[in-house]
């Protein structure tokens, strides 16, 4: 899965931890995401998804090996 939350962060001029605490997250989970090392829950993926406003398949995409 691939996701561009990096560039959501950008474009709201958010840093990891900023993102990190408006979720109530640790700022590795939010690294962990960005580097796709981590899959997030349905819930963190939809709080993420309202943060930002947007659907959540605009932030998370599938891979051809998913």
């Amino acid at each position: 899965m691939k996701n561009s939350i990096k560039v959501e962060r950008a474009i709201h001029d958010l840093t990891q931890e900023q993102l990190a605490q408006r979720l109530g997250v640790s700022r590795q989970t939010i690294h962990a995401i960005e580097a796709n090392k981590y899959v997030p829950s349905t819930v963190l993926s939809l709080k993420l998804a309202q943060l930002f406003n947007k659907q959540v398949g605009e932030i998370f995409r599938l891979d051809e090996g998913d």
